[in-house]
């Protein structure tokens, strides 16, 4: 069995490791607001900012569904590529909603 090693490079993964937590996020934004359509969630008791920190955090949880893909195929580079904007959105993550939490 041949693998194609044209996509082992750190530059995909790094595309990848940006694109998936904005259509993640798009796409769990899309589901969240039908559920409030339908009366299924139900956002009594819960602090301002629960849906934009969870949706957000989940999309960046996101990223490990095609660090997984790489890894079966043994695509280490595009690993690698994948780790640095994972790293900044979760710092990005820890600075706009992480802090509150802590306090």
């Amino acid at each position: 069995m041949h693998i194609n090693k044209n996509y082992d490079k750190v530059f995909i993964g790094i595309l990848i490791g940006l694109c998936v937590p904005f259509a993640s996020y798009g796409i769990l934004l899309v589901i969240y607001d039908q559920l409030d359509q339908w009366g299924i969630f139900n956002p009594a008791g819960m602090t301002g900012n629960f849906r934009e920190r969870t949706i957000a955090l989940i999309a960046i949880i996101c990223n490990v569904i095609p660090l997984q893909i790489f890894n079966r195929k043994l695509f280490l580079d595009a690993m690698r590529g994948i780790v640095f904007p994972t790293l900044i959105y979760v710092v990005l993550w820890m600075y706009f909603y992480g802090f509150d939490l802590l306090q």
